[in-house]
């Protein structure tokens, strides 16, 4: 295929399922349950921080986690009492637990209190061309805390060489507009020119096949090679990408 013809592949596989129509099965599906931003990002960062797995687990365990917080997830961060905390221990999903969600619970209580909120926190050192660096920041904020080692493998760091596919995919529902009701579009600090691609097992393999990866390792070297021929299709929207190439992994088997 050429360039043009790559293009125009990919652009009509965004059409086919960049639609809400895909939400039933999809974790994207938490966050659209509120209207409130503070809560719309918050399930969102909580939800992607659990997304590994089996689908419908992630789905069950993310409404889980939403009953624990009330339903009402940003006033529960900044209202909630030391004994509140209690009735998260039991929670847990693969290798992430109640100890990880309590800490996960102080440190957004301190990211709003004292950083200005998640927006204003991820958008601290971003260039042009990349948040990967906005998402090292992150993390180091993140955990500034007093903190059990085990719960940091839980936020992933760019500059340790992740691709960091559950921030990438967070931030794409943040930043990319609401013209086709799935991604959010909320947050205006963070352009979507400046997105990478969440990089997973499904998307990997499609940005190969279709000569986009070459790198074998789904890690931040090939993030950063997709993340390059991504935005020569498109400078200002790469990851709009995401959907065709999930959509041809999960859907199609292509």
């Amino acid at each position: 295929m050429t360039q043009e013809e790559l293009k125009e592949f990919l652009d009509a596989k965004v059409e086919q399922y960049n639609r809400p129509d895909f939400l039933s099965t999809d974790p994207l599906r938490i966050p659209h349950r509120f209207t409130k931003k503070e809560d719309i990002e918050i399930s969102g960062f909580l939800t992607a921080t659990i997304a590994w797995g089996n689908r419908k687990s992630i789905i069950n365990n993310s409404e889980r986690m939403m009953e624990l917080l009330e339903n009402s997830p940003f006033d529960f961060i900044m209202n909630h009492q030391e004994k509140d905390l209690e009735k998260l221990q039991g929670f847990v999903h693969r290798t992430f637990n109640g100890e990880d969600l309590t800490y996960f619970i102080r440190s957004l209580n301190n990211i709003y209190k004292q950083h200005g909120g998640l927006e204003k926190t991820f958008a601290l050192q971003g260039d042009i061309t990349s948040l990967q660096m906005s998402i090292s920041k992150f993390k180091t904020i993140f955990f500034e805390l007093d903190h059990q080692q085990r719960t940091t493998k839980h936020v992933s760091d760019p500059q340790k060489g992740s691709a960091a596919k559950r921030i990438n995919m967070f931030l794409r529902w943040m930043v990319r507009n609401n013209s086709s009701g799935v991604d959010f579009g909320i947050w205006d600090r963070i352009s979507p020119s400046q997105l990478s691609c969440p990089l997973d097992v499904h998307s990997g393999n499609v940005a190969r096949k279709l000569g986009l990866i070459q790198r074998k390792q789904n890690d931040g070297k090939a993030l950063a090679e997709l993340d390059a021929n991504l935005r020569k299709l498109d400078p200002l929207d790469p990851v709009k990408y995401d959907f065709a190439l999930f959509g041809l992994g999960v859907f199609e088997k292509f």
